[in-house]
């Protein structure tokens, strides 16, 4: 009866997923398997142009630049963050989080009005006599990095402020009584306990940050051209539709592989942290 019971309850969200999610990829999938040029050739006419095989490498170096930075300076702050008293933390928490409370395409343009060649940052170079021309900034593969950094440090440092909570400060405090310094203690203890959080907040911003389509398209323009804004050009100016379910097919596959990859390094660090 338990057991019938639990499948009720989970059915309804189960069928949601299966309808709302599951089907349309695999659609979508089989819907580049289906050209009369053969069962592979969306794939071939994909990685035969040079260009292509560009904005897809171009993706993949920005996701994961932007991944790393964000997981060295979300963690750093997390980690300052659940150091502090109730209060304090509770103000530091509400600043991280208080960026998410405007959308994405708000945020983007803002880096627009900072990054300008009237902007904000080159107005203050050449005030202070740094520069004597306003620099090229926007436009640039580091324009939408930055950016990104900017879009998804709140989420990974919400993401790692729970875990490092959680981290025992007995645990920290043996380790530093058995003689272990504090760059041992870090590897040896508070790393491999903070995995299960580091995995997922990566996960977060790898994959928003590898399917973004605003901040690319209003920082990057046609010059850095990254996988969501190819997608949305294929798909929706060229009406070239075998083409965008080639590249979300793609897009889905290095998703779920850079995923598993995480895992196994998640194993790796913490054999308990999946």
């Amino acid at each position: 009866m338990k057991h019938f019971a639990r499948w009720g309850l989970t059915m309804p969200a189960t069928i949601a997923v299966v309808v709302l999610l599951i089907v349309p990829v695999a659609i979508t999938i089989a819907a580049t398997f289906a050209e009369p040029k053969g069962v592979f050739a969306p794939y071939v006419t994909f990685f035969s142009s040079g260009f292509r095989r560009a904005v897809l490498y171009r993706t993949l170096e920005v996701a994961l630049v932007t991944t790393a930075i964000s997981l060295t300076v979300g963690f750093i702050t997390a980690y300052v963050i659940a150091q502090m008293p109730g209060r304090a933390k509770s103000i530091m928490i509400i600043a991280a989080v208080f960026p998410l409370l405007t959308g994405v395409v708000v945020r983007s343009f803002a880096w627009l009005i900072i990054l300008g060649k009237n902007g904000i940052l080159n107005a203050m170079l050449i005030s202070t006599g740094i520069i004597g021309e306003p620099l090229s900034m926007l436009y640039t593969e580091g324009s939408v990095i930055v950016a990104m950094v900017y879009l998804f440090v709140p989420l990974m440092i919400l993401t790692l402020v729970g875990v490092l909570e959680g981290i025992p400060r007995d645990l920290i405090d043996a380790s530093a009584s058995l003689g272990a310094r504090p760059l041992m203690t870090f590897f040896q203890v508070i790393l491999p306990l903070a995995t299960p959080g580091l995995i997922v907040g990566a996960v977060l911003v790898f994959t928003g940050s590898f399917t973004s389509y605003a901040t690319p398209q209003l920082l990057g323009g046609e010059k850095q051209m990254m996988m969501g804004t190819f997608l949305y050009q294929r798909a929706m100016v060229t009406f070239d539709w075998v083409g965008a379910s080639t590249i979300a097919a793609i897009m889905v596959v290095l998703t779920l592989g850079v995923v598993l990859i995480m895992s196994r390094i998640a194993r790796r660090l913490n054999p308990m942290a999946v």
